[in-house]
């Protein structure tokens, strides 16, 4: 059935209503690689791509937890109402509930927001996950991290704030191009993010990409099971792992 909009935001606002998404065996290749960002970040470097953020500059509200799916991208901006008056009148213009309605089982919410105030609250969270997303990417912050840990559902940002965004910000495009730490995401791309951090994927170079990871995972399986059974560091080092 077509998606339709809930007309929170302009239709013009909303790029795509069916987004591209990458083939279900490629999401699974990569679901299955054992230290997912790292060895994502080498790959990339081989292929030459820029994708990678650490998770230093954007950490997991909750550790030990990973995901990998397609974005869906939200992008919010600073808003110029006087903030007292838009509480007053209850004028709030976040729309994430568009993304949201879009959403399809297995879909990674990627928000460009602004730093200071909440870009995504525990009520938010709890549609997001019921409409299929898997977990958040939030280049900005935002607030109710205990809910995020109790649902048990998974979210990156920048950091926490009890400031609501009704008022403050404004929702001005969904499934358009976004800007996550410096790195361009569109809608589809693959998001693959773990305690060490984020990789972003383009998701017409998926196949690509997950092909070099697999080689380079393999060679260091190889290594670690040298290492395990004792070979001596000057072979290790001698050796060649391809």
């Amino acid at each position: 059935m077509p998606k339709t909009p809930l007309g929170k935001l302009p239709r013009e606002a909303i790029r795509q209503l069916e987004m591209p998404r990458p083939p279900q065996d490629i999401i699974e290749g990569f679901k299955v690689l054992v230290d997912l960002t790292g060895t994502l970040s080498d790959a990339m470097d081989e292929l030459g791509i820029v994708g990678v953020v650490p998770a230093y500059v954007l950490p997991p509200v909750t550790n030990g937890t990973r995901i990998v799916g397609p974005a869906l991208t939200v992008r919010n901006i600073q808003r110029t109402a006087q903030i007292h008056k838009a509480a007053q009148e209850k004028t709030n213009t976040q729309g994430e509930t568009e993304a949201h309605n879009l959403a399809e089982p297995g879909d990674v919410l990627v928000i460009e927001g602004i730093m200071g105030c909440s870009n995504m609250g525990g009520q938010s969270a709890t549609i997001a996950r019921r409409q299929g997303f898997i977990g958040a990417i939030v280049d900005a912050t935002v607030r109710d991290p205990e809910q995020y840990r109790s649902m048990g559902w998974p979210v990156w940002c920048r950091g926490f704030t009890p400031i609501t965004g009704k008022w403050r910000m404004q929702t001005v495009e969904v499934n358009g191009t976004v800007q996550i730490c410096g790195v361009q995401v569109r809608p589809g791309d693959l998001v693959c993010a773990d305690e060490a951090g984020v990789a972003f994927v383009p998701r017409d170079r998926a196949a690509e990409v997950l092909e070099v990871a697999r080689k380079i995972a393999g060679a260091d399986t190889r290594r670690k099971a040298d290492i395990d059974r004792g070979v001596s560091v000057s072979d290790l080092v001698q050796k060649k792992y391809k």
